[in-house]
């Protein structure tokens, strides 16, 4: 996939919003992807009050249940991958086994190693350790906190993946939290900010009169009302 371009202000923007915000400009921006391309069940966040991250997608699936067999990928060339392209990267890597999560790719050193090649953060559904001595600044989504690494190995990179219903290809645009995580079409993109400023300034009517003394249904009502003609 062509990564769009973004520069430093347009990546502010995107990192200005939550990812519950985000989601909801893309009601307006992208409809028909109101029930797609988020993640759709709880991930342990490590590091919850980190702002938003904003990256393009570096996939790849991982095992850790038996030895990597024939074929698996040599993990310097996923480094390589996950270093090429255009940044900054999040990394959304498939946990395949029977039981995601036996072990733990994510820890002290390989969080380093990503953060020294640009990535922001993870997004997967297996597992984290070592929390305490994770990267600096490093976000950290995942399906569990696990203490050991087992066997676990990259199988492939590159490649489509689902994390948590998340459909994401390779280079695909990425706007991470604490909340989880969702794929922003490059199409879209630089449209997300006024969309999300549309929708907050819709909700402040509301929230206005929820908070003014002496509010009641009457208020609610009209206010409700208000933000439906908004434009």
């Amino acid at each position: 996939m062509t990564e769009l371009f973004l520069n430093e202000t347009d990546f502010a923007a995107l990192r200005a919003l939550d990812t519950p915000t985000v989601c909801n400009a893309l009601e307006i921006t992208s409809p028909e992807r109101r029930a797609i391309g988020f993640t759709v069940t709880p991930l342990v966040c490590a590091r919850p009050k980190l702002p938003p991250i904003v990256g393009y997608a570096r996939t790849a699936t991982l095992r850790s249940m038996q030895p990597a067999a024939p074929g698996a990928a040599d993990r310097i060339a996923y480094y390589d991958y996950v270093a090429s392209g255009q940044g900054p990267s999040i990394a959304v890597i498939q946990d395949i086994d029977l039981q995601p999560g036996f072990g733990a790719f994510w820890g002290e050193v390989n969080t380093n190693i990503h953060k020294a090649l640009g990535c922001l953060g993870v997004v997967t559904n297996g597992s984290i350790r070592d929390l305490p001595d994770c990267a600096e600044g490093f976000q950290l989504l995942a399906g569990i906190v696990g203490p050991s690494h087992a066997h676990v190995h990259i199988v492939d990179f590159g490649n489509p993946v689902t994390v948590n219903a998340m459909a994401v290809q390779s280079g695909d645009l990425i706007h991470a939290d604490q909340h989880g995580a969702v794929v922003i079409p490059h199409d879209v993109a630089l449209d997300i900010p006024a969309a999300a400023a549309k929708i907050m300034e819709r909700e402040a009517i509301v929230l206005a009169a929820c908070k003014a003394s002496g509010a009641g249904i009457a208020s609610v009502k009209a206010a409700l009302a208000k933000a439906a003609e908004y434009h």
